[in-house]
């Protein structure tokens, strides 16, 4: 028997049974089995075929594992349409039986009207475990490791709607290996892609929330299969002895924005608490005029206090470390980003009430999506109400961030510090918060978040967007390691 099966995943509107011929009289291709997704799908000449209502259900998944029999299966993902290179069959099968690897997946190229570009991909890591990793437009699985997982952990429950694959890629990726293969094997025909700052509010689309609910149980269930599952258990936050000069800090890092900077300022200096609270602008550099517009700012404004650090290596975290341990920081340090805006004036009031009053380490509020004049946009109000406080801990591993605005307590803060990076960095520290302390929300909007062209994440290159989702899997990794070792920890201990 021929090593491949290939399973295609076609919809009503998917050119990619165009691959059917060619891939079923190659000598290494043992079938071509069009997944027909939607009415009126009519499956390519010389395939096989498995009809379904959507991708990737418990029921679908099923019959694709009966209808493969051979050593490999590739799966070209739904709306994809893509051109294997040269021999790629016969590396991919080569390297599949070398590494002995339950996934293979490969790095390829993208044909569009501006002409062929490669796209690298990230290696896969222990914190990996977001549905949403890009594997790729096509990717190989080995029958013995899906068989072996499947076995020691069971099949997909019969309920899941979307998440079967995903179910079943965590299982792989704890019985075996998921590898990476540098090299770009095959073309990727581009179709219409949106922008990240576009592409990052997915999640927290409301039409979602049953499918976020899905992928969420999915993942939790893979942390208490390889112990890193955290039961709700948390530490009291410690009082701190240190004395603040005020009971609150908005915390603002900025470099060249002088565009917004001064709307965001007015912001948080127009906030009406009952607590006594500064504004701490770290500015990092800025060469466009911010500096000037600050320096202006806080001679009119005695809350106002103008850092500017010496040092020239400092991310976003950096200036995050800068404002929390200066002697200007208060019991409380709460976000404004340089081009966002609180929602009104009572929103500092209603985040450290969150704080104050439940003992929270870290408090993450809500906030409303708009343009750059303040105009709503989709998906409009993000409030997470996802968030459990059963579950929230461990799902903050499958997700790529918690949130905002986010507010600290700044003794626990001052005992992690941020990484000194600038993608991320709010991330890592919420995850080792939530390691040991209990993460409050605020469900109401308290906060404008803007869209607009100017935004660090607007549109990211795919290099930069490589390097973030790769430092994210990273501590990730580094996080699920440690929780590892403290469940080892409590078992030996009782």
């Amino acid at each position: 028997m021929k090593p491949f099966t290939i399973f295609l995943a076609l919809t009503r509107d998917s050119d990619a049974g165009e691959l059917a011929p060619s891939l079923r009289e190659h000598p290494l291709v043992e079938s071509v089995v069009a997944i027909a997704v939607g009415p009126d799908v009519v499956p390519p000449d010389g395939a096989e075929s498995i009809t379904a209502d959507s991708f990737w259900s418990a029921g679908l998944l099923r019959r694709v594992l009966d209808r493969w029999v051979t050593d490999y299966a590739i799966l070209i993902q739904p709306f994809e349409r893509i051109l294997w290179g040269a021999h790629a069959l016969e590396r991919l099968l080569h390297v599949a039986a070398d590494s002995d690897a339950g996934i293979v997946y490969t790095d390829f190229r993208e044909d569009d009207a501006g002409g062929i570009a490669d796209r690298p991909l990230i290696d896969y890591q222990t914190g990996s475990i977001r549905d949403d990793f890009n594997f790729g437009a096509a990717f190989l699985m080995s029958r013995k490791t899906v068989s072996g997982a499947l076995s020691r952990f069971g099949g997909a429950p019969a309920h899941l709607a979307w998440g079967a694959l995903y179910d079943l890629r965590l299982k792989i990726a704890a019985a075996g290996k998921i590898v990476h293969l540098p090299e770009p094997l095959y073309t990727r025909v581009k179709g219409e892609e949106r922008a990240t700052g576009e592409r990052i509010f997915d999640y927290v689309e409301p039409s979602r929330r049953a499918f976020q609910i899905e992928m969420e149980e999915i993942a939790t269930e893979h942390l208490k299969r390889i112990g890193a599952f955290l039961e709700p258990s948390f530490r009291s936050v410690p009082l701190s002895g240190e004395s603040f000069p005020v009971t609150a800090s908005v915390i603002i890092p900025v470099r060249d924005r002088a565009s917004t900077i001064g709307q965001a300022v007015e912001s948080a200096l127009s906030q009406e608490a009952a607590v006594s609270f500064n504004v701490i602008v770290v500015d990092n550099h800025s060469k466009d005029g911010t500096s000037e517009k600050l320096t202006q700012l806080a001679s009119e404004h005695p809350r106002l206090v103008h850092l500017r650090p010496s040092r020239r290596d400092l991310g976003i975290g950096g200036c995050w470390n800068e404002a929390i341990y200066s002697t200007y920081c208060g019991k409380y340090a709460v976000q404004l980003d340089s081009d966002d805006l609180y929602a009104d004036r009572n929103s500092l009031s209603d985040i450290i009430g969150a704080l104050s009053e439940a003992n929270y380490a870290m408090v993450v509020g809500s906030y409303t999506t708009v343009n750059f004049d303040l105009g709503e946009l989709p998906p409009g109000l993000v409030d997470h109400r996802e968030w459990t406080r059963e579950n929230g801990r461990n799902n903050a591993l499958r997700i790529n961030g918690l949130g905002a605005p986010r507010a600290f307590n700044v003794g626990v803060l001052r005992s992690i510090g941020f990484p000194n990076v600038s993608y991320g960095e709010d991330y890592a520290v919420a995850l080792r918060i939530s390691r040991d302390y209990e993460i409050g929300r605020l469900y109401k909007s308290v906060y404008l978040a803007r869209r607009w062209p100017g935004n660090s994440d607007s549109a990211l290159p795919v290099p930069v967007m490589n390097r973030y989702d790769s430092y994210k899997d990273w501590v990730r990794t580094q996080e699920i390691a440690i929780r590892q070792r403290m469940n080892q920890k409590s078992e030996v201990e009782l």
